[in-house]
């Protein structure tokens, strides 16, 4: 791992649900991730929210479920030291890879990031589920990078997704369930922080955190690379409205227990 975790930065992400840790990543890996983000832009992959194809500003593009067949993205994930990143602060004694999530905003994108929690897309419980955000470029705050409702983690909440592109409408239509508060209009109202990233920053954050981004007014591409980790507590939880992207018939994982399927959520490190 190329950063110890001291007490302080595991307390701030225990009380806060977030925190960013600097230089995470190297130079090498990070290049590895822009040239894959260029390669994906003109050839997608599978898993795509794309809202404007083709175009050089103006565009929201993310793509999932890259690590099976993609190399530096499967490196980045079990090689950066990531995954252990996740498991320490989680607390936990492993940690899963669930998926990893290449995020692209290109530039003079107006399309903000809905406010949102990650828990309720995805087909799992437990409060040891976290994702690490990885900027693979710089961005600032007005460039998208993003905020968070600091301490929203430890809300009783568990909000309807919000869909982010037309593919997903279909599958989160089925969700029934309380809305997201309406963030924007009563900013004052909330205790928002935000971070501005360099190339190699990774933002920690549970997945039970209310988080979004706003559109890119800057005149540079934002790319961040992001891997969803499992902890000990974590259930396959499949429901109505979850991302469709690993359901039942895809993996051993059985409903309300730990899911120990070494082939769909290997393990990236483990407590010696």
């Amino acid at each position: 791992m190329n950063v110890a975790l001291s007490d302080q930065t595991i307390a701030t992400f225990r009380d806060d649900g977030v925190v960013k840790i600097p230089r995470v990543v190297e130079k090498d890996q990070i290049d590895e991730i822009l040239e894959v983000a260029t390669a994906q832009l003109a050839e997608p992959g599978t898993w795509v929210t794309d809202t404007n194809p083709g175009a050089s500003t103006g565009r929201l593009f993310t793509t999932r479920y890259l690590w099976p067949d993609v190399g530096a993205v499967n490196r980045f994930a079990f090689e950066s030291g990531v995954a252990e990143i996740a498991g320490r602060l989680m607390g936990a004694t492993s940690s899963r890879l669930y998926f990893d999530h290449l995020l692209i905003k290109e530039p003079e994108t107006a399309n903000p990031t809905p406010w949102h929690q990650d828990i309720p897309y995805w087909p799992f419980l437990g409060k040891q589920i976290c994702s690490i955000w990885v900027a693979c470029s710089d961005a600032t705050v007005e460039e998208s990078s993003l905020e968070f409702l600091r301490g929203s983690h430890l809300w009783d909440a568990y909000y309807a997704p919000e869909a982010f592109g037309d593919s997903a409408k279909e599958w989160v239509a089925d969700f029934d369930g309380e809305r997201c508060p309406d963030v924007e209009a009563a900013r004052d109202e909330f205790d928002i922080v935000g971070f501005d990233v360099e190339a190699g920053d990774a933002i920690a954050f549970s997945s039970w955190i209310v988080h979004g981004a706003r559109g890119n007014a800057g005149p540079n591409r934002r790319v961040a690379l992001s891997t969803r980790w499992l902890g000990d507590d974590s259930t396959w939880y499949p429901h109505p409205g979850c991302d469709p992207m690993v359901g039942d018939a895809d993996t051993t994982a059985v409903a309300g227990e730990y899911p120990a399927d070494d082939e769909r959520f290997p393990v990236g490190w483990r407590l010696e």
